[in-house]
């Protein structure tokens, strides 16, 4: 592996995409949102359930590069009691991050800067947002619901 690989694929990221908090999917999920990245073909499908403006119930389900799965792992650790605006903005924080050198996401999303190396593999950037886009997304939705 080359010396940029094994930068990018640090031991911490690898330990992060090997343990995804909330794999799998909702048996009655109020909201089911599939985000893919067009260039990898990486999908992540998000299930949510929203009660008093917060997440109350999460599951993904995950099929991304290491880098993807890492980034889904951070989201999973602290989405639940998330609103839907918090999540918006850890996704605009996290889009910031990658592609305009702004800071690793704010509290309690602390974890994404384990993805600062992946900020120079542009190709590799819709997959690391996959998770946190379709999070955003799906409480947005579900929010609209009610």
């Amino acid at each position: 592996m080359s010396t940029d690989l094994a930068k990018l694929y640090s031991g911490k990221l690898l330990a992060l995409a090997a343990d995804i908090p909330h794999v799998g999917r909702l048996d009655a999920p109020q909201v089911s949102v599939r985000e893919r990245a067009p260039l990898c073909g990486s999908t992540v499908t998000v299930d949510l359930v929203m009660q008093d403006g917060k997440v109350a119930q999460f599951a993904q389900d995950v099929k991304a590069c290491a880098l993807g799965q890492a980034s889904a792992a951070v989201l999973g650790a602290h989405v639940i009691g998330r609103t839907a605006d918090e999540l918006e903005r850890t996704r605009a924080e996290m889009t910031a991050f990658l592609k305009h050198d702004g800071p690793a996401p704010s509290a309690p999303f602390e974890g994404f800067e384990a993805l600062l190396p992946a900020r120079d593999y542009k190709n590799r950037h819709a997959s690391i947002l996959l998770a946190v886009t379709a999070a955003a997304k799906a409480a947005h939705e579900a929010e609209a619901r009610t």
